[in-house]
């Protein structure tokens, strides 16, 4: 069994504490070091990176470029700073020194053994790059994202959605039991100062909040870029400039538009859905589970985090899946379809904790349309009761498991990647 936190790691000898999480991606992690001789671990800041590569590889040496002195000696002898590790190491926070990359290509290219080196780090833009031109084809890429509600479920974590909400999912918030406002508060201030001031030449960092929070207000809707510009105060360009870099370093993600084999119009505007809740509900201002049943937005940060543990669940179990939304111009829509092995599965998504058959319009609908391609589908609610109506299982997602797709048999890619 695995397990992972944030913070020190612990000794191999030392059994795990009961307040440890264990992260399901652990198992494609050791199954991508089982093929490759380089594993790329990506995602957001403190989601648990490090611990992870560090717990699953702990006879490894680890090396954080976010120490100013190592990266100093990365930066000036990189081929003398990797040849210190013949075996291999965790190189933690690849993103600050991404060059190394080209060298690391060399060492890889003589000596392919599988799992040598596991890197760790943000997907910045000239990360990105660097791997696409230096490891292409010699990494598998995985991303780790904050707590799923399956690992948060294992914990024995709270089971109120709007609890969940407020605290979002990052571990140290769930193993610490840390006050989410603070936590938050801390998070924004660091990503702020160090990840856009390295990605962007943004003089007024209280504008940028501005634009974040202003993408809280309107998680869920339609983007429309030029109506949010105008509210920002910057053009569009600027504006998914500053979007891209929200999407790169996994504050938030895009929901596109399914239309494909619909006859009739549809809709073709993307949604965008924070990673996390806890942060999507600090930006609005709500700080209790009471606030935020009682908030406007109530439905769609319920909606929000059912759809990142989608997302998050699909990567960790390494799922070839894609994540869509449905609406056409009638009205009708469907929160999420999961496309998988050809056919779609539908969810619709309620924060009322009764349920009533209108949930059962869209997926009517959907069924209507595609026939035998729509596989049978649920209805996601915050109520206690289960059940089965028209062929469509009606559970609260908190309580239950296996509500997304399960595994993949052979867990990687061809191409190496994993998830999503």
């Amino acid at each position: 069994m695995v397990w992972a936190t944030i913070g020190r790691l612990m000794e191999p000898s030392t059994p795990p504490s009961p307040r440890l999480i264990e992260r399901e991606l652990a198992q494609e992690l050791r199954a991508a070091a089982s093929e490759y001789a380089v594993v790329t671990l990506l995602g957001p800041r403190q989601s648990g990176k490090t611990t992870l590569a560090r717990v699953c590889f702990p006879g490894k040496p680890w090396v954080s470029l976010e120490d100013p002195d190592v990266r100093l000696a990365a930066q000036t002898d990189p081929r003398g700073f990797l040849a210190q590790y013949p075996d291999g190491l965790i190189l933690d926070e690849v993103q600050r020194v991404p060059e190394l990359l080209s060298y690391l290509q060399g060492m890889v290219d003589r000596d392919a053994r599988p799992g040598r080196f596991i890197l760790t780090g943000n997907h910045q833009p000239r990360l990105q790059e660097a791997i696409a031109q230096s490891l292409a084809g010699r990494t598998a890429v995985l991303t780790l994202w904050p707590l799923s509600l399956a690992e948060l479920r294992q914990n024995g974590s709270s089971q109120d959605a709007f609890e969940r909400i407020v605290r979002g999912t990052y571990p140290r918030v769930e193993r610490d039991r840390l006050d989410p406002a603070r936590f938050y508060t801390g998070y924004v201030q660091t990503y702020l100062e160090r990840d856009v001031r390295a990605l962007l030449q943004v003089r007024d960092l209280s504008a940028f909040q501005r634009f974040v929070t202003l993408l809280a207000g309107r998680i869920g809707q339609l983007v429309n870029l030029t109506a949010l510009a105008n509210d920002v105060g910057i053009s569009v360009p600027t504006l998914r400039q500053w979007l891209s870099v929200l999407q790169a370093t996994y504050l938030v993600f895009e929901l596109p538009a399914w239309s494909l084999n619909v006859r009739k119009r549809v809709v073709k505007s993307s949604k965008l859905y924070f990673a996390d809740t806890g942060l999507a509900a600090w930006l609005l201002g709500i700080e209790t589970a009471e606030q935020a049943r009682r908030d406007p937005l109530r439905g769609a940060l319920y909606e929000n985090l059912l759809i990142a543990d989608a997302l998050r669940t699909l990567a960790n179990r390494g799922a070839r899946a894609e994540l869509f939304f449905y609406r056409d111009a009638s009205g009708h829509e469907v929160d999420l379809l999961i496309r998988r092995h050809g056919r779609l599965i539908p969810y619709e998504i309620k924060s009322a904790a009764t349920f009533t058959r209108d949930f059962l319009k869209g997926l009517r609908h959907l069924k209507e349309e595609l026939g035998d391609a729509l596989a049978p589908g649920f209805v996601l609610y915050d109520g206690p009761v289960a059940l089965s109506v028209e062929g469509v299982r009606v559970v609260n997602p908190l309580t239950t498991p296996d509500i997304w797709p399960q595994r993949s048999q052979t867990g990687l890619a061809a191409d190496g990647h994993a998830g999503l």
